[in-house]
């Protein structure tokens, strides 16, 4: 696991405190309180549920992030490190993940950024936050495959479980793009682990690969030692 020393540079300067506050406001004010406590206990959750559903916190961090557009890549990572970091709620944590997914962010993404993501799934440490920021290390794979795959590789070596599945799951959707040989070091490396999220993982990736190459999945599963999980997932709708 990483230490305090290797996250993201962040001085906070270029973090837009206007938009965190117009966040943390509307989605106070959309709270349902009845809702809260059955979602802390659903995610298992030391920190508290404000009771904003998933579709409405996205819609709310949207429409907030569109009248204050990021400019620049440190704009964007500052803000979104200041409102995960000072997070009270899950919500504002899922609104940080948001925040890296609006077309203003899109449009300013670069390598770098994949350092902040690292912080997001670490500290974060639990499948809601991970699986969203897998996609997002996913894209940046998409986009700059010199620069990442090394880091990704990295990852599926890491003593860190949530990376681990990252490097596994990242290319879901990727279909004829996927990068063949990360995906079967991810899963090689991970293939013997007994922890229930890694070994679904390797189910997952290999199911959704399976829609691409159903030959390949099928040849893949047939000659590796997977866990029954994880053969029973990618196997799930092959004949």
């Amino acid at each position: 696991m990483c230490g305090a020393a290797e996250w993201p540079t962040f001085s906070g300067v270029a973090a837009d405190v206007e938009l965190i506050a117009a966040v943390r406001a509307a989605l106070r004010g959309a709270a349902q309180p009845e809702l809260a406590r059955p979602m802390q206990a659903y995610m298992k959750s030391a920190t508290p549920f404000l009771g904003v559903r998933v579709p409405v916190m996205r819609t709310l961090t949207r429409a907030e992030a569109k009248l204050r557009p990021f400019t620049t890549s440190a704009d964007l990572i500052d803000t979104v490190l200041r409102l995960w970091r000072e997070a009270g709620y899950r919500e504002e944590r899922y609104a940080a993940i948001t925040l890296l997914d609006t077309p203003a962010a899109r449009r300013l993404r670069d390598p770098a950024l994949l350092q902040t993501l690292r912080e997001l799934i670490v500290t974060g440490a639990w499948w809601d936050y991970m699986d969203e920021l897998a996609h997002r290390a996913g894209d940046l794979l998409a986009g700059w495959p010199a620069e990442i795959r090394p880091a990704l590789l990295g990852w599926t070596r890491s003593d860190d479980r949530w990376l681990r599945r990252a490097s596994i799951i990242c290319q879901l959707g990727a279909r004829d793009r996927t990068d063949i040989e990360l995906l079967t070091i991810a899963i090689e490396s991970a293939m013997h682990d007994r922890d229930f999220f890694i070994r679904k993982a390797i189910g997952w990736a290999l199911r959704d690969y399976a829609r691409t190459d159903p030959e390949w999945v099928r040849s893949f599963a047939e000659t590796r030692e997977l866990s029954p999980l994880s053969r029973r997932e990618a196997l799930k709708h092959l004949p």
